[in-house]
C-alpha cells in the first residue's frame, strides 16, 4: 500500500511549510527580515512500464508508460528578497539601506557577518557597533564631545561639535553585495555569513555598481506580508488534512483486505 508512505511524505512537507510560515510570522517586527518560502520537489518514481519500451514483435512502442510517484521532498527554503518599508526613528545612528547590499560587522570569531539591520549603536569606547555589540566594518569611533552625528546617502559619517563650525569626517560606511544573496547562511541575530553558494562579498561605497544608498534616521522593517502568510497557513493546514485523509482511506482499504474470507 504505497499510499501510506506517499501521504506521510505529504504530511511532513506541509508540516515543514507551517514551520517556515510560523517563523515568518514570528519575525513580523524584526528589522530587515526577509520572508522565507518552503519549496518542494516530487520524489523519485517507480517505473512499472517504461515509455518507449517495445510492446510487440512489429516494433510498436509504449507511448506513455506507467510511472508511479512516491511522494514529495523538501527542495529548499529560499529567502524572498524584497525591500521592507522604511520606518522613521530620527536616531542619529539608525540607517536604512535603500536598494541592494548589506552592512558588514566583525563577529567574535573574527569572520565577517552581514546584515540589513541598520539599528547601529555606540559602545562605551565610542565604537560604532550593531545591537549585539559587533563592530561595524570599517571601524569608526565617535568622539566623546560630539554633539550629533550625520550620515549622508553615500555612507559618509560626520561628527558635529558645539565649538566648531565644520564637522569632522569619521569614515565611510561600505556595503557588501553578493552574486547570489539567496545563498547566504542565516546565523541568527539578523546576521548572515557568506557561503560557496553566495560567492565572495563585493564591498564598496553605497550607490556604486548596483549597491543601494543609505538613509539616516530610518530603519528597514520586516518584509513579511501577514495576509499572504495567513493565506498560505490555511492552504498548508488543508493540505495536511487531505494527506491525513489519504492515510485513513488507505488504512480502511487494508482493513477490508485483511477481513476478506
Amino acid at each position: 500500500m504505497r499510499a501510506l508512505s506517499i501521504a506521510a511524505t505529504g504530511m511532513s512537507a506541509q508540516q515543514m511549510r507551517v514551520e517556515v510560515i510560523s517563523n515568518n510570522l514570528a519575525n513580523m517586527n524584526t528589522n530587515g527580515y526577509n520572508a522565507r518560502r518552503a519549496e518542494f520537489a516530487d520524489l523519485h518514481y517507480q517505473q512499472m512500464a517504461r515509455a518507449g519500451s517495445i510492446n510487440a514483435s512489429d516494433g510498436t512502442v509504449l507511448p506513455t508508460g506507467v510511472q508511479l510517484g512516491l511522494g514529495v521532498r523538501p527542495a529548499s527554503v529560499s529567502v524572498m528578497l524584497s525591500q521592507g518599508a522604511l520606518e522613521a526613528t530620527n536616531g542619529d545612528l539608525d540607517v536604512a539601506i535603500e536598494g541592494e547590499g548589506y552592512l558588514e560587522v566583525t563577529l567574535p570569531s573574527g569572520n565577517s557577518g552581514y546584515t540589513r539591520d541598520g539599528g547601529l549603536k555606540r559602545s562605551g569606547d565610542g565604537l560604532v557597533v550593531n545591537s549585539d555589540g559587533y563592530p561595524l566594518v570599517p571601524n569608526m569611533t565617535i568622539p566623546d564631545d560630539a554633539a550629533s552625528i550625520s550620515i549622508n546617502a553615500d555612507g559618509e559619517m560626520y561628527a558635529h561639535f558645539n565649538d566648531r563650525v565644520n564637522p569632522e569626517l569619521l569614515g565611510q560606511i561600505t556595503l557588501a553585495d553578493f552574486s547570489n544573496p539567496k545563498g547566504l547562511e542565516a546565523i541568527g541575530g539578523n546576521l548572515f555569513t557568506e557561503t560557496a553558494a553566495s560567492g565572495a562579498a563585493i564591498v564598496g561605497p553605497p550607490g556604486e555598481n548596483g549597491r543601494g544608498t543609505l538613509r539616516q534616521g530610518y530603519i528597514e522593517a520586516s518584509s513579511v506580508d501577514s495576509v499572504r502568510e495567513i493565506t498560505e497557513l490555511i492552504e498548508a493546514q488543508r493540505g495536511y488534512e487531505l494527506n491525513a485523509k489519504v492515510i485513513t482511506a488507505a488504512d480502511q482499504m487494508l482493513a477490508a483486505t485483511t477481513q476478506v474470507r
